[in-house]
């Protein structure tokens, strides 16, 4: 018995590992991505979306050990809730990482164009969803709840910069037609980040879950 034991603790680890290193992959891919569009950087930008691969492999990988571990050792209570947090959280992960892309492939549509206006809330908001990604793997490091609940309030911040950066966008249209298209795929990398923010969100809920067994609904 304290052989599955250790072998179902081991396992356990491995999942904390893997969500460790998908949330320091996660960031990274934003920060590249960000950085590709501030500086319209097409081989970035081709690097963030040739990488992406890598994430996919590590939320199947947590799906595969999850899942075993389930099967093998039919585990109750908060050691079940740890897996099935797992999951969820490799899940939002894998989307954030997937919103990078988007980011980036924007970078590839706005190829040969100089930017309209220089970029001021777009990058705010990835810093702030950045920090909002560190966080929520910190407080599932830590099983922090007061962390988790702090990504609402965070997300807050990020609502309110893309309500800005519309209105902005909108008025640039307004002014000159010719800045529909690049006006318009501007604000579509404030939606991206606007949902990465709310996924970020969605793994303080998860952490919330794991600790207490009630998922809390924080994007309000």
């Amino acid at each position: 018995m304290m052989t599955t034991r250790r072998e179902f603790d081991q396992g356990l680890e491995k999942l904390h590992n893997l969500i460790i290193e998908m949330g320091s992959f996660v960031e990274g891919a934003l920060v590249n991505a960000m950085s590709a569009l501030g500086n319209l950087d097409v081989e970035r930008a081709k690097q963030v979306i040739a990488q992406d691969p890598n994430l996919n492999q590590m939320e199947e990988k947590i799906t595969e050990i999850g899942s075993k571990l389930i099967a093998t050792q039919q585990p109750v209570a908060k050691d079940l809730r740890r897996i099935l947090s797992s999951f969820k959280i490799a899940s939002d992960l894998e989307r954030m990482g997937d919103l990078s892309v988007d980011i980036a492939k924007v970078v590839l549509r706005l190829d040969g164009q100089e930017l309209i206006k220089p970029l001021i809330d777009l990058p705010r908001m990835a810093e702030i969803v950045q920090q909002m990604t560190y966080e929520s793997i910190q407080s599932f490091v830590q099983e922090n709840v007061d962390l988790a609940y702090k990504m609402a309030k965070d997300d807050d911040q990020v609502d309110a910069l893309y309500g800005q950066i519309t209105r902005e966008l909108y008025a640039l249209m307004m002014e000159n037609p010719r800045n529909i298209t690049q006006s318009s795929l501007l604000s579509f990398v404030g939606r991206y980040l606007e949902r990465y923010g709310d996924h970020a969100t969605n793994i303080g809920e998860s952490v919330v879950y794991l600790v207490t067994g009630n998922r809390p609904d924080l994007n309000v």
